[in-house]
């Protein structure tokens, strides 16, 4: 009996989150019953500190109200369009607190981080990841392969999840491996500037690329293979009869209430091009940007924020994706780029703008001469491809449509004149015009 009662609670409870209403006035009530409250019934402290960090969650718990409430719908709608809504307006609020960051000196905004945790706000040495990089190490007889063992961590894990949910954002395996891949490049291109990058070549491509990254993105690969194939057809759920049902109709609601397969077509137009090369820009930098800020605001890797700041994207990472694609696909009807996606935009380009206020000497160390070689390199065979690709093929093929057009002209010519007919049949056309006109 009490498990058939809490079924039946939580699909009451389901049902509710199910219909899919505002609740603008319930949530107003509530909202202006716990000021009251505040107001009224409870005695302000005497502690100036805690009173403003006080109002300042109140006032950012009241922004988020109104914006679950009377913000415009995503692309999204499972399990439910307020979900959405409230990870839209915490991106705004993240966006303006990077933006008091940056507006602060180096000193100051560092220590405004005590603010939120008094850890912080100290100097951290960061890990170096490299050193010792034999695999099997013949001078330690207890553990010769410690070297595996220590680079066994909870980023494994974190890299695989990471990597999963990326490809549910992209989905396309294409770009994930270039993204992959390119990010191992900047790892090495910049281990000069943070000693956190500087990896064994075993971890960069084996534990990284091949088994982290790419069993995360083939599992995501194959996540979207199903998606793609699911029947999308769903049923109210007090219609379904049992209660096994039900609890499975619970489940798909955490799952897309219809399924849009991306068709990146990257080498279909220049715009499809650079609009692919900008995506992948800015996933690279968003990457960095998580290493970069932790060393600038002096926050350890297993802090909380950075964890938030993850989770943070994953939620609003998907929703861009969805909306640059939308923009990109369909530009007549998408006449605008997606508030989600501009937002995330605007917070990638203002976290890089910390970094580069807070350490600048840092981002200015010079590249190693053979990484600068490279990476000219790579430019240059990129902006080669595109010039030939956009702009030498199509002139060739254009030319060549005109050729082949000329000679089927020319020879439809030679042979109306080998059958006897000396007049060119547009010749033809235009003299009997003008012997009917004549004639009227």
């Amino acid at each position: 009996a009490d498990v058939t009662f809490s079924v039946l609670c939580i699909v009451h409870l389901s049902e509710i989150v199910a219909v899919q209403r505002a609740h603008t006035l319930t949530v107003l009530f509530s909202l202006t019953c716990a000021l009251g409250y505040v107001t009224l019934l409870e005695e302000t402290p005497q502690d100036t500190a805690y009173n403003t960090k006080r109002g300042i969650v109140a006032s950012i718990l009241v922004f988020l109200c109104f914006g679950v409430t009377q913000a415009k719908d995503g692309p999204f709608s499972r399990p439910h369009p307020a979900y959405w809504r409230f990870w839209l307006c915490v991106s705004v609020v993240y966006e303006l607190f990077l933006i008091f960051i940056l507006f602060q000196t180096v000193h100051d905004g560092r220590q405004f981080m005590k603010y939120i945790d008094p850890n912080l706000g100290i100097p951290l040495p960061e890990r170096d990841y490299g050193g010792n990089c034999l695999i099997y190490d013949p001078g330690n007889e207890t553990d010769p392969y410690h070297n595996i063992w220590d680079k066994l961590d909870g980023f494994v894990p974190a890299h695989f999840l990471g990597w999963y949910l990326k490809t549910l954002m992209i989905r396309d395996w294409w770009m994930c491996m270039i993204i992959s891949v390119m990010f191992e490049f900047l790892e090495y291109s910049l281990e000069h500037q943070l000693p956190n990058f500087s990896e064994c070549w075993w971890d960069h491509w084996i534990m990284d690329v091949i088994i982290c990254n790419g069993l995360g993105i083939y599992c995501g690969m194959k996540t979207l293979s199903w998606l793609s194939l699911k029947t999308y057809k769903w049923q109210g759920l007090w219609n379904i009869p049992t209660y096994k049902g039900k609890m499975k109709r619970i489940v798909f609601q955490f799952t897309p209430y219809s399924w849009v397969k991306f068709e990146w077509k990257p080498a279909s137009s220049l715009r499809r091009w650079l609009a692919v090369c900008g995506i992948i820009f800015i996933f690279l930098l968003a990457e960095l940007n998580t290493f970069y800020l932790k060393f600038v605001l002096w926050m350890p890797p297993e802090h909380y924020l950075v964890l938030l700041r993850l989770v943070f994207f994953v939620n609003v990472g998907g929703v861009a994706m969805r909306e640059i694609y939308d923009f990109m696909d369909d530009p007549k009807f998408y006449k605008k780029l997606g508030q989600q996606a501009w937002l995330v935009a605007a917070i990638t380009a203002t976290e890089f703008l910390i970094v580069v206020k807070y350490d600048p000497y840092t981002l200015t160390l010079s590249l190693p001469f053979y990484i600068t070689q490279c990476w000219i390199l790579g430019i240059i065979l990129v902006l080669t491809w595109t010039m030939w690709r956009f702009f030498i093929r199509d002139i060739t093929m254009r030319y060549k449509e005109i050729r082949r057009q000329k000679q089927e002209h020319r020879h439809e010519k030679d042979k109306c004149l080998s059958n006897g007919d000396r007049r060119s049949p547009i010749l033809d056309e235009q003299s009997g015009n003008e012997l009917r006109e004549g004639k009227l």
